[in-house]
């Protein structure tokens, strides 16, 4: 079963008219809105919204610049932008109180987020995969694919820049925590 769309039309209420009428003909529900205080989840919910202004930054906006508008290529929009979400999405994953996107390597919490390393990306996750501690060696063999012990602090350097940019963009001091038994991703 498939996740209901919605598009969210922001203070073009021609436009609204014009979908509510052929509402039966489309494949996601409308909805229109007119306050500026929106502040729906857009990490979560499958949504799209149509708006004059750039009130929403977000990837799911499509920002109408020219009129007329062909309705049939705007709903062929709307509905790309909707396959896209899908495809995010299926790419995101939580991390603690964070969401990482695999795709652009990116950790978003609120309305900030942080450009990872394909490194960070691949520690982040090996760690937010597992529901113990990963010891440094497991952190070499599976990130840094090197078999034996290696007498190397790369690892340690590497989760020390981790936390250090972590901490200075969400000001969170304890994302990956150390225990006796090696790191883990606070929940």
């Amino acid at each position: 079963m498939s996740e209901t769309q919605y598009l969210y039309i922001h203070k073009f209420p021609a436009l609204f008219s014009i979908l509510n009428e052929i509402k039966s003909k489309l494949n996601f529900n409308i909805k229109n809105i007119n306050d500026d205080k929106f502040d729906e989840n857009l990490y979560t919910a499958n949504i799209v919204i149509i708006s004059g202004d750039n009130k929403f930054s977000s990837i799911r906006q499509i920002k109408l610049e020219s009129l007329p508008l062909n309705i049939q290529k705007l709903t062929e929009i709307i509905n790309i932008q909707f396959l896209k979400n899908r495809f995010n999405k299926q790419n995101r994953i939580k991390v603690g109180k964070y969401h990482l996107n695999l795709n652009s390597r990116t950790i978003m919490s609120e309305k900030k987020s942080l450009s990872m390393t394909e490194k960070e990306t691949k520690i982040i996750t090996f760690l937010n995969n597992s529901k113990k501690a990963i010891t440094i060696n497991d952190l070499q063999k599976e990130v840094w694919g090197h078999k034996s012990k290696l007498e190397t602090h790369t690892v340690e350097t590497h989760v020390y820049r981790l936390r250090k940019k972590i901490e200075k963009k969400f000001d969170d001091k304890s994302f990956i925590i150390s225990l006796k038994n090696g790191y883990k991703i606070k929940s």
